[in-house]
């Protein structure tokens, strides 16, 4: 408003930059209205700004006059075409912040039709500032997403919490009556127990095992999933520490090692028992199936596949495979099968 002020009676067309200026004004009220609610940073409102404000520093070329810009006249908008800079970058982070300074500056060096040191200054600020802004709002959002997370975390804990003590107070004591209860019987009540033994397991390793929880940056910890899997013949050994893997990796990792377990429970003999132990080396994940029952023949999974049998070389090897990994398999009759599964990952910083 000031520079209109003073400078309209420099102007080409006075009334049209009184106009400039109401439309700045109503304008500016529209945005602090919007970006004052908690959802109305939207998209479409902020390159709406962006080219509104490009749109009037443009005007300044019939408002001004050439000649007065050659002589480095102010824009018709000065420092009010900034703030699409700040917006873009706030609602969009450093890539829109980027690209919004460089649209901005470029608007306010053609009209001028020349370059000095003054607007090369103008450029690096504006270009600088939506840099800034954008890794600020990029952390901040990451941030928010950190404590949102860890918010829903604490509420899943408290709620197994209360589920665990639920459980152990009935269903796990139970379980725990009728294994004991049937061993002393015996005959087809020693199967119940077995049975219920066996999900007494399954159950204490579910409360024990932590909620299965998601980053920011679309990781998640892959021992929950193999915890879960816990049972009176399988035991899980896994770090002390979290480790952190795309939630797909996970998933295929995972099923991988179901497969592995569920060839154990078919193909290794009655009462086999079977070990899974999960290493984390940094840039490499290590992943032993190993049981003890009486092996694999020589040529049967091979002649398994030749019958259509796919559960090895799809669900196994397959799925480590396309992870970009490697399989390897030792096994002979009577030696028991351990399958190692080593599969790369990046660490995300």
């Amino acid at each position: 408003m000031n520079t209109i002020w003073f400078h309209q009676n420099d102007y080409k067309m006075p009334g049209l930059a009184w106009l400039v200026a109401g439309v700045m004004t109503v304008w500016t009220g529209v945005l602090t209205y919007f970006y004052g609610r908690e959802d109305g940073r939207r998209g479409w409102l902020v390159v709406t700004d962006l080219v509104l404000s490009c749109a009037l520093m443009f005007s300044s070329i019939p408002i001004v006059g050439a000649d007065q810009l050659r002589l480095q006249a102010p824009l018709i908008t000065t420092l009010w075409s900034s703030g699409p800079v700040v917006a873009g970058a706030v609602h969009g982070g450093r890539t829109w912040g980027i690209v919004f300074g460089c649209l901005v500056a470029a608007s306010n060096l053609f009209p001028r039709g020349y370059f000095d040191v003054y607007l090369a200054e103008d450029t690096v600020l504006l270009i600088g500032a939506g840099l800034v802004v954008g890794i600020a709002a990029d952390g901040a959002r990451r941030s928010a997403e950190r404590v949102r997370q860890a918010l829903r975390a604490e509420a899943a804990a408290a709620e197994r919490e209360r589920l665990a003590r639920s459980i152990h107070d009935g269903v796990l004591q139970v379980l725990a009556r009728v294994r004991r209860r049937g061993l002393e019987v015996g005959g087809e009540a020693a199967e119940l127990a077995v049975l219920a033994g066996e999900q007494e397991i399954a159950l204490r390793a579910l409360i024990a095992t932590g909620p299965v929880a998601t980053t920011p940056d679309g990781e998640t910890d892959l021992r929950p999933r193999l915890q879960l899997l816990t049972t009176g013949r399988t035991q899980i050994s896994v770090p002390p520490t979290q480790v952190l893997v795309p939630v797909s990796t996970a998933t295929e990792l995972d099923a991988a090692v179901r497969e592995a377990l569920s060839n154990v429970d078919k193909h290794a003999g009655e009462g086999a028992r079977a070990w899974v132990l999960l290493e984390d080396l940094g840039g490499e994940l290590v992943l032993s199936i190993r049981d003890d029952g009486g092996g694999i023949p020589e040529g049967r999974l091979a002649a398994a596949e030749a019958e259509g049998h796919l559960g090895v070389s799809q669900s196994i090897r397959g799925r480590v495979v396309d992870l970009g990994g490697t399989v390897d398999l030792t096994t002979g009759p009577g030696e028991g099968t351990e399958w190692e599964l080593r599969v790369p990952v990046g660490r995300t910083k």
